[in-house]
């Protein structure tokens, strides 16, 4: 695809025109803007060279070159990269002009760190009116805790996740995943945009604050107003079964394991066709939601006496389209399954000096050009001559270490 048609198709996505300078680094930052990036926004990414740019870079085991690693390509893809020392003169003054022509600064910085920095809106609204800016941090900017590191483990921990997942006779267990991370990216990403808007219709922008404990917190949902409300506090059910319906669980199969959600009456009855078991539509024992949860355990044992007769695959033929049905996969089967590949979910990117595959966006704009993380200070030359600076003021940044 040539140059032209690239810029073409980029400029038909939904977020172009919007500049956003993200001071951002490690994971829940990074995945937030490469949602926006990926939809178009001009995500310029700022890096202390002098502190080997984004943490990120160097988070083994697998790297596709120097201070390039797997790790840093999921989080980065579809931005800009610029090293700039924001704790010299020089290197205020260069965001200053950048910050002039954009439309949101976001960091993901300790929320001690901003207000030193000079990120925030009162900081820098003299140069840009609309400017919003955008804070993601572990505890918040105000409180006890501002000036607390935090991660991703420490928020499951304190919001009761562990103790809500594995089984009730076993440690309380994480989830496998950085959970809190991805969703307090994505959430500050909705913030942004919110702001944005926000901005552009009164011509006044704001601070918008996103926390790892705030989206923690939030994410208990209906557990958590069942425990306000009710006094109801939820513990860990085995089999990783639904606290109030049934079947809603993982069962065993003749070679695995399937997860089946019968989370509505219609679906009991297709179930109980799939599975040649016509007798259980109707039973005293079985007949609705509240006959089955009450005789949940014999059910499971039911269940999985006729289960084991066929294999995880057999019985997803069955399943497939009529009753609500997920084999129980490892990453690996996860990413290479036929599903996979028929929606096009997976991304191969060119790079310097290899392939690197990568996961898709989630959210489909329409066919676009897609780049891999830049390099450290890719893009350096390019957006300080834009702003109005020399080719011997940027050699003099360089051997000076502002960039």
């Amino acid at each position: 695809m040539s140059s032209t048609t690239q810029d073409t198709a980029g400029s038909m996505l939904p977020l172009a025109g919007i500049r956003i300078i993200a001071v951002e680094q490690y994971g829940a930052g990074p995945f937030g803007t490469q949602h926006l990036a990926d939809l178009g926004a001009e995500v310029i990414k700022i890096e202390n060279r002098a502190d080997g740019g984004d943490v990120g870079r160097h988070v083994g085991p697998y790297y596709f070159d120097e201070n390039d690693s797997h790790f840093y390509q999921s989080f980065n893809r579809n931005k800009k990269s610029m090293t700039l020392n924001l704790k010299s003169e020089q290197g205020i003054e260069i965001l200053h002009r950048l910050v002039q022509n954009a439309a949101a600064v976001f960091n993901n910085l300790r929320g001690d760190l901003p207000e030193k920095l000079g990120l925030t809106y009162d900081a820098l609204k003299h140069l840009n009116p609309q400017l919003v800016c955008g804070h993601l941090s572990a505890y918040g900017r105000q409180g006890s805790r501002k000036a607390w590191p935090g991660y991703d483990y420490l928020m499951q921990a304190e919001a009761g996740y562990l103790s809500l997942t594995g089984e009730p006779d076993g440690p309380p267990s994480r989830m496998g995943l950085s959970i809190i991370d991805l969703m307090t990216g994505t959430t500050a990403a909705m913030g942004l945009l919110a702001g944005i808007l926000g901005a552009r219709a009164t011509g006044v922008g704001r601070d918008i604050d996103v926390s790892l404990y705030d989206v923690a917190v939030h994410n208990l949902a209906y557990v958590g107003t069942w425990y306000l409300n009710e006094g109801f506090s939820l513990k860990r059910e085995p089999f990783s079964s639904h606290p109030s319906l049934t079947p809603s669980q993982l069962y065993r199969t003749a070679d695995g394991w399937v997860f089946l959600m019968c989370n509505k009456e219609k679906f009991w009855g297709t179930l109980c066709k799939a599975i040649e078991r016509h007798d259980w539509i109707a039973s005293e024992q079985y007949c609705d939601f509240k006959s089955r949860l009450k005789n949940r355990d014999q059910l499971k044992q039911d269940l999985e006496v006729v289960l084991a007769a066929h294999t995880t695959e057999e019985w997803m033929t069955r399943f497939a389209g009529k009753v609500p049905a997920a084999p129980v996969y490892d990453v690996a089967q996860a990413l290479d399954n036929d599903f996979i590949r028929e929606q096009e979910r997976i991304l191969e990117l060119a790079h310097p000096t290899t392939k690197v595959r990568v996961i898709a966006s989630p959210v489909r704009a329409g066919e676009h050009p897609v780049r891999a993380a830049p390099a450290m200070g890719q893009d350096n030359a390019a957006l300080l001559s834009e702003i109005g600076y020399s080719e011997s003021q940027i050699q003099s940044f360089l051997e000076s270490a502002v960039i």
